[in-house]
């Protein structure tokens, strides 16, 4: 082999040499980028997943807040609702006394119910304390949400629909229903009374 071949090869090898070594070196730099990556991906899914954590422990904290409250304010829904029976039978009780003839004639009848005034204002106060709340119902108009029509009567003078007595009050705790006002409603008279009405009126 000549002396120019030799050197030719010789060159050709360290051409080839120094291709290898950039080429090992682009493939290291490429892997140390493909890694950096890597881990920038790691920290931002990591990041992701502790907002979203954040995010439901502070969903939960708001459910729990959301649950004690209701929990305060309607834990003695049952007991309310059944309280009322004892205010019910405290006034059943006062009128029956009052509209009793044995009873109109006892000197002490006065005292005996200015007694039970007094006690059915303070269990009314004590409703009012724990937020039970008496639905204002008379001369008010007819709400489903609120009241119950036992009857309807035929009333001229007011608008139908308009609520004349109240046979039994209904009462709130807080924004909650505990039970509707039991009341009768007014209505329009009907067309055959209204000719009958005329009648008499022309007579």
């Amino acid at each position: 082999m000549s002396t120019n071949n030799k050197e030719e090869n010789i060159k050709k090898n360290q051409i080839s040499d120094e291709d290898s070594n950039l080429e090992a070196k682009s493939s290291e730099k490429n892997k140390e980028d493909v890694k950096e990556k890597t881990v920038e991906e790691k920290l931002k899914d990591a990041e992701e997943k502790l907002l979203r954590s954040l995010a439901e422990i502070e969903n939960q904290r708001r459910r729990f807040e959301k649950e004690i409250k209701d929990a305060f304010e309607f834990g003695s829904y049952n007991f309310a609702k059944e309280s009322l029976a004892i205010l019910d039978n405290l006034q059943r009780a006062k009128e029956a006394i009052k509209n009793d003839e044995t009873l109109k004639i006892n000197k002490d009848l006065d005292k005996f119910l200015e007694n039970i005034t007094i006690i059915e204002k303070d269990l009314i106060s004590i409703f009012e304390k724990n937020n039970i709340k008496k639905i204002d119902s008379k001369n008010k108009k007819f709400d489903p949400n609120f009241h119950q029509a036992m009857s309807e009567v035929e009333d001229d003078k007011a608008d139908p629909g308009t609520i004349l007595h109240e046979i039994q009050a209904g009462y709130l705790l807080g924004e909650r229903l505990l039970r509707p006002a039991l009341v009768s409603v007014s209505k329009k008279k009907s067309s055959k009374d209204q000719e009958n009405k005329d009648k008499k009126e022309e007579k």
